[in-house]
């Protein structure tokens, strides 16, 4: 099968490296342009082009799809269909007709919910016990379209934005192969509009720690956006690992979001109902530390 792949980071890559393994035909990847990165600001190449340009697959990096000559690129091609797995570009209805059996959305929930941009944060930061993937024939809606397979899978009380990303990834390939090794036989099922959940894209501004909510709601931050951020004395602190302790509500406002101890086990910040035990940090400038590390060379720094 003749298939155009279009995704941007290392979230598609094992679906497209099975792609590959199981005999079906790259004849071309689709990846936005090269974006400045690092402490010189370099132009860097997306990990699905470097993975495309190491296999000598060819490459296109239009800035959008909107355009009648970026529609004639794809038509050129003749692919039978296209895979798309975290593209960040839209795909027009235009570009949706053009493969024989569509275009295909590898998605990182069970659908219908969680659609849109942040699907995995979302369900860590929701305290969800289980998510999974959904493969989708996509249409001009919002992953709106029908689902084809889903595969399920749990989310361990440890997983991160990293760890989970990385067992989606892989159940997204393996979702995958079961659809387009069996595409003439798979049936559709559309999507209940009344079940769904939208998953906004991640900002900055939420990666900040609100510790009037809970211990736990804080914990859950943590894990999502690895790290999670608050200020300390004017000076921001990330948090890599952290842990939940259980206390009451706390009824003294001015308390809540104060370090209230610490020790080699932990530094505890007191939230609306909880103690946060940060158990991995990192201080503006330097490296992540343990609690016993930090507490060596910054104890005061930790002295309200």
């Amino acid at each position: 099968m003749n298939i155009i792949f279009a995704g941007t980071p290392h979230f598609g890559l094992p679906a497209l490296e099975a792609m590959i393994q199981n005999g079906h035909s790259i004849i071309g990847i689709l990846t936005q342009p090269d974006r400045p990165s690092g402490r010189g600001r370099h132009l860097t190449p997306s990990p699905v082009k470097q993975f495309a340009q190491s296999n000598k697959l060819p490459v296109f990096q239009p800035p959008s799809l909107k355009s009648i000559e970026q529609h004639e690129i794809i038509k050129h091609l003749k692919p039978d269909l296209m895979i798309v797995a975290a593209y960040g570009l839209i795909l027009p209805k235009a570009v949706l007709e053009i493969p024989t059996y569509g275009c295909i959305n590898i998605h990182a929930s069970l659908l219908p919910k969680y659609r849109g941009a942040a699907p995995i944060h979302r369900a860590i930061l929701s305290g969800d016990t289980q998510t999974g993937i959904t493969i989708m024939q996509m249409d001009s809606g919002l992953d709106t379209g029908k689902m084809m397979y889903k595969m399920s899978c749990t989310i361990d009380q440890k997983d991160n934005i990293e760890t989970l990303h990385d067992k989606l990834s892989q159940l997204g390939a393996k979702a995958l192969m079961q659809v387009i090794n069996n595409i003439h036989h798979i049936s559709s099922e559309e999507q209940n509009n009344d079940d769904a959940t939208y998953a906004a894209k991640i900002i900055k501004s939420e990666t900040m720690l609100d510790f009037h909510k809970t211990a736990i709601e804080c914990e859950r931050a943590v894990r999502a956006f690895y790290p999670a951020q608050f200020l300390h004395k004017d000076q921001l602190i990330k948090i890599w690992d952290a842990e939940a302790l259980e206390t009451n509500t706390i009824e003294n406002e001015n308390a809540i979001g104060k370090i209230i101890g610490a020790s080699k086990s932990g530094i505890d910040i007191q939230t609306k109902k909880g103690i946060l035990r940060c158990l991995q940090l990192q201080l503006p400038g330097g490296k992540r530390l343990s609690p016993r590390e930090i507490l060596n060379s910054r104890a005061e720094f930790f002295t309200n």
